[in-house]
């Protein structure tokens, strides 16, 4: 139900009451008179107002008395108010009603446009505020269910990490007491059944650690610093070298630096590399070369590989999650890695694409803002 806003109107003479009325009668909102400061304060406590219209000259309590009591209680200590009057209109009055917390001054007798003006512009402000706090609490809302939503997400983790893992590490452990204790029994083709079984086991285990780090890197915060990408990329060869052997060339050219979460940035260089000598492991002489150009207020980086390649036209399929445009008995992988890379990218404001020819090799391309 959508409500009007409401307007107190505050005069001790019933004929200014009436008038004032009349005046503001066309205007979607619903006036509420008061002829006393007592029977204003009264008012107050049973509605909300968007604006008050008070009278300066009233006896028992004036307007200056009752404003000053208005800004004291914590329901009104913002409401908006206008101070009206036929004989305080000289400069000394209105700058007193101005410090009594006055957001304008009336002289009587008024021109009814000059009145309904200034109404108007209180009441879309009023309005205004609504519509802010509404959407505030919608927000709030939502980011309620947003916190409630990461926690069963955090719980959906523990349980595949939990629930999954058990029957993968017995599926594992039966297979290797198989294989050590019983060797004597099992021909070859039982053994290669068996070693065909303890890999998928481990290329599951791989799978299940993947999606977990996908789903936390959603909840994972920035803590962004400036990067040495050139030192960062030759630390990564590093790494990749003592975790592995291969015969690819790589060449690391300097660099542009940026501002960045160091520890995501290192996870996308390890996938981006490890992927490039992967595939350009079956080239007779693999290379792979990285530079940097800035373009567009963003960096680019690129790396490009001599390896397989892939058909550009399934290009968009690369970035998914358990997306792979080669089969395991090609090249091992299980799908997850370049989903995280553009998952990490994307939540830094950059971008990043691939282009690519079957068995011409590819270039990887990811972007960071400047």
């Amino acid at each position: 139900m959508n409500l009007k806003p409401k307007i107190l109107i505050v005069d001790d003479k019933p004929e200014n009451l009436i008038v004032l009325e009349a005046v503001l009668k066309d205007l979607d909102v619903e006036l509420i008179s008061a002829d006393s400061g007592n029977t204003a304060l009264k008012e107050v406590l049973r509605h909300d107002f968007a604006l008050a219209l008070l009278d300066i000259q009233m006896p028992d309590m004036d307007g200056y008395e009752l404003a000053t009591i208005l800004r004291q209680h914590k329901k009104t200590a913002k409401l908006p108010f206008i101070f009206m009057s036929a004989i305080y209109t000289d400069n000394l009055n209105v700058f007193k009603g101005y410090e009594k917390g006055a957001f304008s001054f009336i002289a009587k007798p008024f021109q009814p446009e000059i009145l309904i003006n200034k109404v108007k512009f209180f009441i879309e402000k009023y309005q205004q505020e609504v519509t802010l706090y509404k959407l505030n609490l919608d927000l709030e809302k939502k980011n309620s269910e947003l916190i409630e939503m990461n926690r069963q997400l955090e719980g959906f983790s523990y349980s595949v990490s939990h629930d999954l893992r058990t029957p993968l590490r017995a599926i594992n452990g039966f297979a290797q007491i198989l294989f050590e204790d019983h060797d004597s029994y099992l021909n070859p083709e039982g053994k290669r059944l068996l070693n065909i079984i303890r890999e998928s086991a481990n290329r599951m285990g791989i799978l299940i650690d993947g999606l977990l780090e996908f789903s936390r890197l959603g909840r994972k915060e920035l803590v962004k610093s400036a990067v040495d990408m050139t030192e960062l990329w030759k630390s990564v060869h590093t790494e990749l070298n003592k975790a592995s052997t291969h015969n690819a060339n790589v060449i690391v050219h300097s660099l542009h630096p940026i501002n960045a979460d160091r520890v995501l940035i290192y996870q996308v260089l390890i996938n981006l590399l490890s992927n490039a000598i992967k595939y350009s492991s079956k080239s007779e002489k693999p290379g792979i070369e990285i530079s940097s150009y800035e373009k567009d207020k963003s960096i680019i980086y690129e790396i490009k590989d001599n390896g397989a390649g892939f058909d550009i036209q399934y290009a968009d399929k690369l970035f998914g999650v358990f997306q792979r445009l080669h089969t395991n008995e090609e090249f091992e992988g299980t799908g997850v890695g370049l989903a995280l890379v553009k998952r990490i990218i994307n939540k830094h404001g950059g971008e990043v694409w691939a282009d690519s020819k079957i068995n011409e090799g590819a270039t990887f391309y990811f972007s960071l803002p400047v």
